[in-house]
């Protein structure tokens, strides 16, 4: 079989185009995801050092989600100053020591809730 072939006759995730409820149901359940996964449980956090304001939700005590509103390598002095190239590596990196240290500071102040293990 040649890769037009197998291109043509395979997808990541069929289209449903056949099934208009299907793609309703599909639809729907992407929305609720998109609110429990990305949206729902995110407070906002200002760092102590530099005032940038990030929103981070915590699923457990050592996974933290970071969103931030605006370029790290802007706002931010730890990353701006890491000598890190902004567009030049995809390679992670650390975060700021001054933002998890506030992050770390909102959870013992109780202004983030941690998610009960059990």
């Amino acid at each position: 079989m040649s890769s037009s072939t197998r291109q043509r006759r395979w997808a990541k995730s069929p289209d449903f185009a056949d099934r208009p409820d299907r793609v309703e149901a599909i639809a729907t359940q992407t929305a609720i995801d998109k609110i429990n996964y990305l949206d729902s449980g995110q407070h906002e956090v200002r760092c102590r050092r530099c005032g940038t304001c990030v929103l981070v939700r915590k699923n457990s005590y050592k996974h933290t989600s970071v969103q931030w509103q605006e370029n790290p390598d802007a706002v931010c002095p730890t990353f701006r100053d890491s000598g890190v190239v902004p567009g030049a590596s995809i390679s992670p990196r650390e975060g700021c020591p001054q933002l998890q240290a506030s992050i770390d500071q909102a959870v013992l102040d109780g202004t983030i809730n941690i998610p009960d293990a059990s």
